[in-house]
């Protein structure tokens, strides 16, 4: 009570931007040290169950906050925050043998909206990027370690109370903590709440908008890693693919990014207009590596051999089941050259072997030199706490006026484009819609020349965070553009990607594009390819189909 009089007794009333309305009309903000003093008196404590509150602290614009006691492996050991905020910290038990590490920034220039973040991979590393990112951008933010800590899975072994924080529950209950801490320590409620994650974080925004549809009112979901049972299996199979970095056909990662993906350009980077080092549209390129092949007796650095050949084919293959079923769409091109960093460095990936040594089968000895299609059925009929995210019917956060947002690089090295596609696809033969009716409450943006959720040679800088911002722009920052649309009614047509000269903004533009929505795509129409008049969003010929995809993708790959 003392804190609720302290604030309105100081109070000034302004509105925040930020190129947006503030969530309200108006509302009671604090500045200086009237700020700094409901900080100091909130209790936290008094609002959250089962928890510890660990750090409890005023922070100063400019300050670089040191983590000397995160996971090594999470590379986040401190960051630099880039407004006054009020910080709070807590260990907050979920089970009697597992627990959340929640993280609270509550900034003083408040817009009354409140932000959850994700994690990526099967990771526990709190992203504290994107809660500063949040938290600059006026929101109160939070976010977690996802129930365990570091970027590995031996955490998982033999505890389904961690498994389960991972899959749903470290979210749901970071939220409403986060929701209950925001309306305690600001005179009036949030009035938004939204959400923002790629990658596993995507995957935590799906399974948020199935699972607890009045959650968030706006998500953000980069490259999810949706159909997770079928992913996991997916990113196993290229060990077996592409052989040991020994075994005598091995691509060698210069052959990949240069060779092949030299050969990928030559026969598909001009399809959609101009030849510029970005394929556009992959799903329009049928990339034949045949054409690589060495001459008889002729074998060099600028050529494949025949078994190579057939390397390259399986690995821009789909991934069938045991009874011919489509478990995961095909790698697109353009993705080698980071690809080979991890997918097909010659060794297991890191994220798909622990997923199956901790989880599937609980055997710290498994290996997938010899994944096959029993390990694909054993993840997809283990498939704990529904960890697969594919639903087939979002009504639920429809109705509930929830609107989802999602974007995928065309040059994802980690997770193929097409995953998300298809799952556009799943949803519209679940819910026996057309892209005019899914258009009202999910917009998908294919991002051309972006690596897995940034960087690239494209535009690839749409506000995706703080290193893919060039402001708070709605037409041109994903999470501007979702508020819009939730608190205005404004649906996103288009995002403009930014491309600065060697991804630094002080040396130029490089180039910008206005990405369309799934299921248009960009097409040159004449002048500087650079310039975003020179394209336009047309219909995608191979876009939405309420029909099977298993035989389309079989036809397509196996002709």
């Amino acid at each position: 009570m003392f804190l609720m009089h302290l604030y309105h007794f100081q109070a000034i009333l302004i509105v925040f931007a930020l190129n947006l309305p503030s969530a309200t009309c108006g509302y009671i903000e604090y500045h200086g040290s009237h700020f700094r003093k409901a900080c100091s008196v909130f209790e936290p404590a008094q609002y959250v169950a089962n928890a510890t509150v660990t750090v409890h602290e005023f922070v100063a614009a400019g300050t670089t906050l040191q983590f000397p006691d995160n996971d090594p492996s999470c590379a986040r050991s401190n960051q630099t925050v880039s407004v006054d905020l009020c910080r709070v910290a807590l260990n907050i038990s979920t089970s009697s043998r597992s627990g959340v590490i929640f993280e609270g920034w509550f900034p003083e220039n408040w817009a009354g909206r409140f932000l959850a973040t994700g994690n990526g991979g099967i990771d526990g590393c709190i992203k504290y990027e994107d809660v500063n990112y949040g938290a600059a951008n006026g929101f109160s933010t939070v976010g977690s370690n996802n129930g365990h800590n570091g970027t590995g899975g031996s955490s998982f072994y033999l505890n389904d109370d961690v498994i389960e924080d991972y899959v749903w529950r470290s979210l749901h209950v970071i939220t409403e903590v986060g929701k209950n801490l925001t309306n305690a320590f600001y005179p009036s409620p949030f009035v938004r709440s939204y959400y923002l994650g790629c990658s596993g974080g995507g995957r935590q925004g799906v399974k948020a908008a199935e699972m607890f549809p009045q959650d968030f009112d706006g998500i953000v979901a980069g490259a999810p890693a949706v159909n997770f049972n079928n992913l996991t299996s997916w990113r196993a199979s290229f060990f077996a693919k592409t052989g040991a970095s020994s075994s005598p056909n091995f691509i060698s990662a210069d052959i990949w990014s240069e060779l092949i993906h030299n050969e990928v350009l030559r026969q598909c980077d001009a399809i959609d207009g101009v030849a510029d080092g970005i394929i556009e549209n992959p799903r329009m390129c049928d990339f034949r590596p045949e054409e690589l092949i060495c001459a008889a007796g002729n074998a060099t650095q600028d050529c494949l051999s025949a078994a190579q050949v057939q390397i390259v084919k399986e690995v821009f293959s789909p991934l069938y089941g045991s009874s011919g079923e489509l478990a995961f769409p095909a790698m697109q091109v353009g993705s080698e050259v980071l690809a080979v960093q991890k997918l097909y460095a010659g060794a297991p990936f890191p994220y798909s072997l622990d997923w199956f040594r901790y989880v599937v089968y609980n055997d710290d000895f498994f290996d997938d030199s010899a994944f096959g299609v029993a390990d694909i059925t054993a993840a997809q009929a283990l498939n704990p706490f529904n960890v697969q995210s594919y639903p087939s019917d979002l009504s639920k956060f429809a109705s509930h006026n929830g609107k989802l947002l999602m974007y995928h690089g065309q040059q994802d090295n980690q997770i193929t484009s097409f995953s998300s596609e298809r799952f556009y696809n799943h949803l519209a033969r679940g819910m026996t819609m057309q892209s005019p009716q899914i258009d009202n409450f999910l917009r998908f943006f294919r991002i051309s020349g972006m690596f897995h959720c940034n960087a690239g040679p494209g535009a690839w800088m749409i506000g995706q965070a703080s290193s893919g911002a060039t402001g708070f722009d709605p037409e041109s920052n994903v999470l501007a553009a979702i508020v819009r649309w939730v608190e205005q009614g404004v649906a996103p047509d288009t995002i403009e990607g930014t491309k600065f000269v060697g991804d630094v903004k002080a040396n130029g533009v490089e180039r910008k594009r206005k990405h369309c929505r799934y299921p248009y795509t960009n097409t040159y129409v004449g002048g500087n390819s650079s310039l975003l008049e020179s394209w336009q969003c047309i219909q995608d010929p191979l876009g939405i189909t309420l029909s099977d995809e298993h035989d389309i993708e079989r036809e397509r790959w196996e002709k």
